[in-house]
């Protein structure tokens, strides 16, 4: 077994040890709500939430801005008449 193996099986063994032993309901208030939920619900949906955000944030790019295709197509990179007058009078 890989040691990554090894720290996701430890992990997933605490954690479930931990929800088993917080099963009691606790009282929880949300924005101008109060109300009973029990510890395990509100691990869990704690935990989801994470694992979701752990994966919008973490996910690679789709694709990358190419700055420089972009300047020479807007500038016609190939284009000799590209440059103004007094450049031209400086390179001659």
């Amino acid at each position: 077994m890989s040691i990554k193996t090894i720290i996701i099986v430890v992990i997933t063994v605490l954690l479930t040890a931990a929800f088993a032993q917080n099963t009691d309901k606790v009282p929880f208030a949300f924005l101008f709500a109060n109300f009973y939920v029990s510890k395990l619900t509100m691990m869990m949906t704690v935990a989801v939430v994470a694992f979701i955000l752990g994966l919008l944030v973490g996910r690679p790019k789709k694709a990358k801005f190419d700055i420089e295709g972009y300047h020479d197509n807007i500038h016609k990179k190939d284009d000799p008449n590209t440059l103004s007058d007094e450049d031209k009078d400086y390179i001659s």
